[in-house]
């Protein structure tokens, strides 16, 4: 995502298509995108970059969110709009089949077995092989594995973000046997000392970030896993990954990251050993409860109305019906 948007510009084209097949080099071999990153511009730069080597990995990509002309963006769960998606996700990626497709977000306009069923129906085309929806309840996990088995649920899990699924989410998911993405497993850099080491670049939603808007307060977090890192021998960022690993043979995180090196980081951090006091420390040095700021902004809680209804009305209440925009690449 970071290379073609939220977290400031675009990155070069070139660069990040050989950060791409370094990776690959290096034994990566799932990658996640969205038709929602550009919009469409990740896809292509992933289809563009992957290419080459198709038999060697796996891809998956989100679809179920819309953008609107004035930039916003809504949830669209509808089998119409599915569909679309998918077939324009299949083009910029050239690819014949998508390896994991996600419903991005959940459409309080539509109920979850609708769109599940158009999603069924894309794996029984062969234009997808396993489903899996981000940010859903368990309520609306069960209901749409009901209607076809998910392979796997994103969520945000890490340090910093650990109540939101550990009490329900994770357990549901263990019960129903489905695989667990972990996004953001960095804290959205964070924990690689984002805003601390350097600054933001323009454009960078991270400035409008309610945890990052509180960084003074928030530092405290940073600089106890760095010290517990530097005991360590390691980078904070690998230690939080390391953690993130350790939740489990079925929990996959996702870190994002637009230079090599970081790219190394983060791989060398599967060789990370911890002990359980080790687990226990690191989490004692991040209690939730004391971070401060919310994991959005107030705004954004509508695009995770599904896992946060206490927060936000219903999408439709205030989207309406916006248009689709077709950006043409």
């Amino acid at each position: 995502m970071g290379m073609s948007m939220f977290y400031g510009p675009p990155k070069p084209e070139d660069e990040m298509v050989a950060l791409i097949r370094r990776a690959v080099d290096l034994g990566v071999s799932f990658f996640d995108t969205s038709d929602l990153y550009g919009p469409h511009t990740n896809e292509l730069l992933l289809g563009k970059a992957l290419a080459p080597v198709r038999e060697k990995v796996e891809i998956a990509t989100s679809c179920g969110v819309k953008v609107c002309p004035e930039k916003d963006y809504v949830a669209d769960g509808s089998p119409a709009h599915v569909r679309k998606a998918v077939e324009g996700s299949l083009e910029r990626l050239q690819t014949s089949y998508i390896d994991l497709l996600f419903l991005q977000r959940v459409d309080s306009k539509f109920p979850i077995e609708v769109t599940m069923g158009e999603m069924k129906k894309l794996v029984e085309e062969g234009k997808a092989k396993y489903l899996g929806l981000c940010e859903a309840c368990p309520g609306t996990i069960r209901r749409a594995h009901a209607v076809h088995p998910l392979t796997a649920v994103m969520v945000e899990w890490s340090l910093w973000e650990r109540n939101g699924v550990e009490p329900d989410v994770v357990p549901l998911c263990r019960e129903l046997g489905i695989g667990i993405v972990s996004y953001s497993p960095l804290g959205k850099g964070f924990f690689v000392g984002k805003g601390i080491l350097d600054q933001f670049e323009e454009g960078d939603f991270r400035l409008t970030d309610p945890r990052f808007v509180n960084l003074d307060a928030n530092r405290v977090f940073y600089d106890r896993v760095k010290a517990l890192a530097d005991a360590k021998g390691v980078k904070p960022g690998q230690l939080e990954l390391a953690w993130v690993h350790h939740r489990g043979e079925d929990v996959f995180p996702i870190p994002g990251t637009t230079k090599v090196e970081h790219l190394e980081e983060n791989i060398q951090s599967l060789a990370i050993a911890l002990s359980q006091e080790e687990l226990q420390a690191l989490e004692a040095a991040v209690p939730n409860e004391e971070v401060v700021g919310d994991r959005y902004h107030c705004k954004h809680y509508a695009m995770t109305w599904d896992r946060h209804p206490e927060l936000t009305p219903p999408l439709h209440t205030y989207t309406e019906d916006c248009p689709h925009v077709d950006h043409e690449e």
